[in-house]
């Protein structure tokens, strides 16, 4: 998003493969022994589908599972025939499809909001479709409802959220279920997801998707967050993109680079893995742009409702497109969680907003910014690649740890004009292997992710 202090779309919900095969990935000689702390205790759940056992429990209407070394869900007998009419292009067309939902997942923490994601290969003349549906704390249940409709490209649809979806109880903003009124007690205790994989008639070709999951949650509201105590100083070399010397390139995705802080950041840890872009990929780039997989990002992870790049779940979607890639949406609980995940190799994209006097050294105030966790100094401090700089060389950062830990996981904050509005509450995108070594899967499940 962009770097101005402006209203955010999401302030209104106030109102409402191994390191090791990598080498040259690995952290620099600032590296030292993690202490191996735990996490404290998070009010968050996530779960996710991934497996052939997984695909083989969901309720099936025209998909099938299939196996392998990354097992996945794909078209097999199609279940019907249906016209879809893209809101943003106008354009109808007919569709067959095929359907799976999960089994019931209770939630270990009953929750005030909700986030899905997925990962998937969606090939030319197919896409998807992900909803949700909930149990509520008083028994009742809420629609279905729709969290993204998704394809790699644009070349058959425009991927896109859907707005204006409400029960009167729980409403979705953007790429985030929430209930309307915490306050009154109402929680999600449990939920289903359910996927629509669409094809051209009579095509054959199918998306496959490898994984569907959500994360729910109850943060409670919070101007401050309790301190951690440093437990690591390592940096990790991931590459430095700044999105500011895009600035007036593309205007069509989100008004150009100024406001490309979230697929940046999602370029710098995928190139981090290894994940390259062919000349082909990038041919429509205007050859005199600098770093062209930039704007190729920002095309890739533009939502069309939003009007925006900073769609969580599109990111992560990008970011699996990439061959041995997968990404997801959670929230950690502070800095400690980060520590252990830098320990493994495994860099973080962090969502955060904050006033120009509460980020020592950043020289400016968001209401909803993404930046790159790449490590921490032998003192705590935190050691991001910060999109929202003048240049590449200027990218990399060092952030007051307390500073840092604060504007990320607060719920609550008060913006330029003295009012209160939101924070992410530690919304994080992690991106890693589809088959990660030992130690990233042990710190990956210490976070949550398995």
């Amino acid at each position: 998003m962009s770097r101005a202090e402006q209203p955010s779309r999401r302030t209104l919900l106030t109102a409402v493969a191994a390191v090791a095969a990598v080498p040259a990935l690995a952290g620099t000689a600032t590296a030292a022994g993690h202490r191996g702390r735990t996490a404290p205790a998070r009010p968050v759940d996530y779960r996710a589908w991934t497996t052939y056992t997984d695909w083989r429990g969901g309720t099936t209407h025209g998909t099938r599972a299939v196996a392998g070394a990354r097992p996945g869900l794909v078209i097999g007998t199609p279940a019907g025939t249906t016209d879809y009419t893209d809101p943003h292009t106008g354009t109808t067309a007919a569709w067959e499809y095929a359907t799976w939902a999960s089994p019931v997942h209770r939630l270990r923490v009953p929750a005030t909001e909700v986030i899905a994601s997925w990962n998937a290969h969606t090939p030319a003349g197919t896409w998807l479709q992900t909803e949700l549906q909930g149990i509520y704390s008083d028994g009742t249940t809420t629609p279905w409802y729709v969290m993204g409709r998704w394809a790699a490209g644009d070349q058959d649809i425009r991927r896109t959220s859907v707005d204006d979806q409400s029960d009167g109880r729980s409403s979705i903003w953007t790429d985030t279920f929430a209930i309307d009124d915490p306050a009154s007690g109402l929680r999600l205790l449990s939920y289903r997801l359910r996927l629509t994989l669409y094809r051209r008639p009579g095509s054959g070709t199918t998306p496959k998707v490898w994984r569907v999951g959500a994360m729910g949650s109850d943060i409670p509201d919070r101007f401050e967050v309790p301190a951690s105590t440093p437990a690591l100083a390592r940096e990790l070399r991931v590459p430095r993109y700044s999105q500011e010397i895009h600035k007036g390139q593309y205007p069509e995705y989100d008004n150009g680079g100024e406001a490309w802080c979230s697929p940046s950041s999602s370029q710098m840890i995928i190139e981090y893995w290894g994940g390259r872009l062919t000349p082909e990929q990038l041919s429509w780039v205007d050859p005199t742009y600098a770093d062209p997989q930039i704007c190729h990002a920002a095309r890739h992870t533009y939502d069309h409702q939003y009007a925006g790049c900073g769609n969580w779940p599109f990111n992560a979607a990008y970011a699996a497109t990439f061959d041995g890639l997968q990404g997801v949406v959670t929230r950690l609980g502070s800095l400690t969680d980060l520590e252990m995940l830098i320990a493994a190799g495994i860099p973080a994209i962090t969502s955060q907003s904050f006033l120009s006097t509460e980020l020592t050294g950043a020289g400016y105030g968001t209401s909803g910014h993404l930046m790159t966790v790449i490590g921490f100094t032998a003192d705590g401090d935190v050691i991001a690649n910060d999109p929202a700089s003048p240049s590449n060389d200027s990218v990399r950062r060092v952030y007051r740890r307390r500073e840092f830990e604060n504007i990320w996981l607060r719920t609550k904050r008060y913006n330029a004009s003295g009012k209160v509005v939101s924070g992410t509450g530690g919304v994080c995108y992690l991106y890693f292997p589809a088959h990660p070594s030992p130690v990233q899967r042990k710190a990956l499940a210490a976070v949550g992710i398995r």
